[in-house]
């Protein structure tokens, strides 16, 4: 690969989370502050994401994989985004904007599964060469983190400026698209069919215990972390932190490290260890956002937050690389749609619905919120998830050997460097 094609796919991917991370973060405290929507509204805007990832499947296996060249799409795509985001920054209320950020949504979510594409095709070795401009991702979201942190958008009232913010982006990506390296559709005049589009080839791995056990806990421990992207900010700005997306980007930095000591503990600790301790993590987090506070126990807040990197590396990204070595060479991109279709779709689907209710429940005043209990009940509900996983779940490395392809660096390498923001 060359520097200019180096260059233009690392600006891509910086827009590409710029873009998510510019308007996602603070959504929950716009809908509750601008648009006076109820808890039970805001998780169904989050649901938005995983209607997005359901419907993704379909956009890419029917057109990008067999008509259109996936930079054109990426183009066209990210140009109707831009127009999406502006008319969602005009909605004067949840009503009106709700039509506009799921069409944007159903539009974005294939865009992830695009920049993909386009980067691995300009690659003679993906394995070194993808982690080094996926990188550019992570950073992008965190540059929109501190830049709404910065701009103080959060504490003026202003967050309807995000979403202009991120029009502006997506108007540029979708512009610069067109100058992306030609990524031409592989499977033109192919036939796609429904279990391709949405891995469902890969379903025969449920008769693996082990491997049915992994895949319901991803289920369930999605519940909980619908609660995190619906209500950290608005949790954290009722609290009193001061530029709480900016805050929030710490969980970003502490993704990006410890993605890069996954391959030593995944080495020394195994695949049970490894995932029991993502989900610890979730019920740590969600105790310290029940018990912190902006005071005294700030520390709390800001541990739960940098917790983010064992709670998402750990468990998802460990899950990642155990799907990818136990389904084989035949299933291996069947095997991560299914897995990103059952917790992005099923279980954050669940977990929103389930959130906006439990907010609305806990609601004390206009302006105020029984926040312990709103965190205690997902901690309750990941310590559920723990104990089962623990009990139930068998690691047996021989019998995977066995029936896949024997798990190396390379594989390591590749598996993180797929795993989305």
């Amino acid at each position: 690969m060359n520097a200019t094609t180096r260059i233009k796919l690392s600006i891509m991917m910086f827009l590409e989370f710029f873009i998510w991370g510019a308007w996602f973060v603070t959504l929950g405290t716009y809908l509750l502050r601008n648009l006076s929507a109820s808890g039970t509204q805001v998780g169904v805007a989050f649901l938005t994401q995983s209607i997005g990832a359901i419907v993704a499947p379909f956009i890419i296996g029917l057109i990008a994989d067999r008509f259109f060249s996936a930079q054109k799409i990426l183009g066209v795509l990210h140009l109707a985004g831009a127009l999406l985001l502006w008319r969602a920054s005009t909605a004067p209320d949840f009503s009106s904007f709700y039509p506009n950020i799921l069409t944007y949504m159903v539009l974005y979510m294939p865009t992830l599964a695009l920049v993909n594409s386009i980067a691995f095709r300009q690659m003679q070795n993906p394995q070194k060469e993808f982690a080094t401009i996926r990188v550019l991702g992570t950073l992008g979201w965190i540059v929109a983190g501190l830049t709404i942190g910065w701009l103080n958008w959060e504490q003026s009232g202003s967050l309807q400026s995000t979403f202009l913010m991120a029009a502006g982006a997506s108007a540029l990506l979708g512009v610069f698209s067109f100058t992306l390296p030609a990524t031409p559709p592989v499977k033109r005049g192919q036939s796609t069919s429904l279990g391709d589009m949405l891995g469902l080839d890969a379903i025969g791995l449920l008769k693996n215990r082990s491997y049915l056990i992994f895949f319901l806990a991803s289920i369930a421990i999605c519940i909980p972390l619908a609660f995190y992207y619906g209500f950290t900010n608005p949790f954290l700005n009722e609290v009193g932190m001061k530029g709480a997306a900016g805050v929030q980007s710490l969980g970003q930095v502490s993704e990006l490290l410890f993605m890069l000591l996954i391959p030593v503990f995944f080495s020394r600790l195994g695949v049970k260890k490894m995932l029991a301790i993502g989900m610890v993590a979730w019920v740590l987090r969600y105790v310290f956002f029940a018990y912190g506070n902006g005071e005294s126990s700030y520390w709390m807040l800001i541990a739960g937050i940098v917790l983010h990197g064992i709670c998402y590396d750990f468990f998802f990204v460990t899950g990642q690389i155990y799907t990818d070595n136990l389904a084989g060479e035949r299933f291996k991109s069947s095997a991560q749609g299914f897995i990103t279709l059952a917790t992005y779709g099923v279980g954050m689907l669940i977990g929103t619905l389930l959130s906006g209710r439990i907010f609305d429940a806990y609601q004390l005043s206009a302006t105020s919120h029984d926040w312990r209990m709103i965190w205690l009940i997902p901690a309750g509900i990941a310590g559920v998830v723990v104990v089962l996983f623990l009990l139930l779940f068998r690691d047996r490395p021989q019998a995977q050997a066995t029936e896949a392809a024997a798990y190396d660096d390379a594989d390591t390498t590749s598996a993180l460097a797929s795993a989305a923001n």
